[in-house]
């Protein structure tokens, strides 16, 4: 079992902890927690939900739908009995408040059950993960302050936070008046990620790169987050969200402001988010009579996805036939700041797309003088790919002599692959921060104020695309989206780093 100490949480609260999220990616990672011995001693599991009937049925649940979402190995029978044991069972109705009495005596009860073994624990020190719709945010909130069930309490809240910049500040406003701003953790997975964390130390930890980092050599960033999944049952919810606001407003800026960050003064939350909301601020301004010259909308049409037919996005189930809802997007974004004028950042991310990937590519200059022939001066010769899925690795593309006679060059690459040689310290994005968030770490989770300047610089694109009537461009499902994100990054006389091969 982990060590306790008095920051951390003592009971772990799950709202809709028999829904999706919680059974795919929430439970799992605590249970991944458990078996490396990562999670407090004292730590009670309290799900929340009111889908099963009693804990028997809860523990039914969790052995048909949460195991199958175990790690590949199985889980071991003492780490699965070990987590079990943990888990209680509050069934109320989250619409009434009413209801979350049962809450508070069940908080009170883990409280009386841990106090005398760990003297720390005088008050119980909840952590809140709401794994419900946004609409719902608030509602429980207010029910666990009206209970007095706040005081020396964290939330973390999923996204979607909000639909657009003014539905976001109303949440964070009203979640605001009942927590202070260092008991909120916004949560973004792609922050937890190995590969993500190792970028923060490339840089800031090594004199090699933090001399180039910068205009003066890198020539472009291209950052891909690719599904060849579609909407998978979530139709409805899909058809009003979109990909723009589902993993560009988060996702994608969010790993735009890490890679374009000054070095923080520390690793301390403020610090590190401080350094990214810069760089969000830095963002220049979508033209907005021009729009089409640095975004591109698509919707996948029907195609063929791993030898499979696949239909086209208005035949999937929930999703209204004339829909306009975008599934592909790609932006080109400029950071107006002194480190990175006139670099073009190209974001891209889609659903039904050719494979399955998250990567970051970072492409510098080439030679201003190719004396060892053209290979030299060949643009992308040089470049450092951070792979976040479904691998994680960190590449550093070059060139070396060919064997043989003369200077023939040919192009490598170092490769760290994260499997290989952090294995068996390794935790998933989710265990990360969840971990984090359990003892109280801030760092990984995002602003108030990072979130309202993503969606300040995304909300022209999404009026002037409420306002057309033109559909998306079509893109056939196991494409790599519409010919127009090709030419967004050939009129800089670019392409997307698969184009190459």
């Amino acid at each position: 079992m982990g060590n306790t100490s008095p920051n951390d949480a003592t009971s772990f609260v799950l709202f809709g902890g028999t829904g999706d999220l919680a059974m795919r990616k929430i439970l799992p990672a605590l249970h991944e927690a458990e078996t490396a011995g990562r999670l407090p001693h004292a730590l009670r599991i309290l799900i929340v939900d009111r889908s099963c009937a009693s804990r028997a049925d809860l523990m039914a649940w969790l052995d048909t739908c949460v195991r199958p979402h175990l790690a590949q190995s199985g889980p071991a029978c003492a780490a699965w009995t070990r987590f079990v044991e943990r888990i209680e069972y509050v069934r109320l109705d989250f619409s009434r408040p009413q209801d979350f009495v049962a809450l508070r005596d069940a908080l009170r009860d883990a409280l009386r059950d841990t106090s005398t073994a760990h003297a720390h624990a005088t008050r119980e020190k909840p952590l809140y993960y709401l794994a419900t719709g946004p609409a719902l945010f608030v509602p429980i909130c207010r029910a666990l302050a009206a209970l007095d069930l706040t005081r020396d309490a964290r939330v973390v809240l999923e996204k979607p936070l909000g639909y657009d910049l003014q539905s976001s500040r109303q949440i964070n406003d009203e979640v605001g008046q009942i927590f202070a701003e260092e008991q909120i953790y916004r949560i973004d997975h792609y922050l937890g990620k190995e590969s993500v964390q190792n970028l923060l130390a490339l840089r800031f930890g090594n004199t090699l790169f933090e001399p180039v980092w910068r205009r003066e050599w890198v020539e472009s960033v291209q950052i891909t987050i690719a599904e060849q999944l579609g909407v998978e049952g979530r139709g409805e919810f899909y058809d009003s969200v979109g990909a723009l606001r589902d993993m560009v407003q988060n996702h994608l800026l969010q790993l735009l402001s890490i890679v374009a960050m000054e070095p923080p003064h520390s690793m301390d939350a403020n610090a590190v988010r401080d350094e990214k909301l810069r760089v969000l601020r830095a963002l220049k301004p979508v033209p907005a009579n021009d729009i089409d010259s640095v975004a591109v909308r698509g919707q996948y049409d029907a195609g063929v996805i791993r030898r499979e037919a696949v239909p086209a996005y208005a035949r999937e189930a929930g999703i209204a036939r004339a829909s306009t809802t975008e599934t592909f997007v790609a932006l080109r974004v400029e950071v107006e700041n002194w480190r990175w004028a006139g670099v073009p950042f190209f974001l891209r991310t889609g659903k039904r797309l050719a494979e399955r990937a998250a990567e970051i590519v970072i492409t510098f200059r080439p030679v201003p003088h190719s004396s060892l022939g053209n290979e030299s001066g060949r643009p992308g010769a040089n470049r450092l790919v951070i792979r976040l899925q479904p691998d994680e690795d960190i590449r550093l593309h070059w060139l070396a002599k060919r064997p043989g006679e003369g200077m023939a060059l040919q192009p490598v690459h170092l490769e760290i692959d994260f499997d290989r040689f952090f294995a068996p310290e390794r935790m998933d994005a989710y265990q990360r921060l969840l971990i984090d968030a359990i003892h109280g770490r801030l760092a990984l989770f995002v602003h108030r104020d990072e979130q309202e300047a993503a969606w300040r610089w995304v909300e022209p694109i999404l009026r002037d695309w409420k306002a057309r009537t033109a559909p998306p461009r079509p893109y056939l499902a196991g494409s790599w989206g519409p010919a127009a994100s090709s030419a967004l990054l050939a009129r800089a006389g670019m392409c997307w780093m698969e184009e190459e091969h």
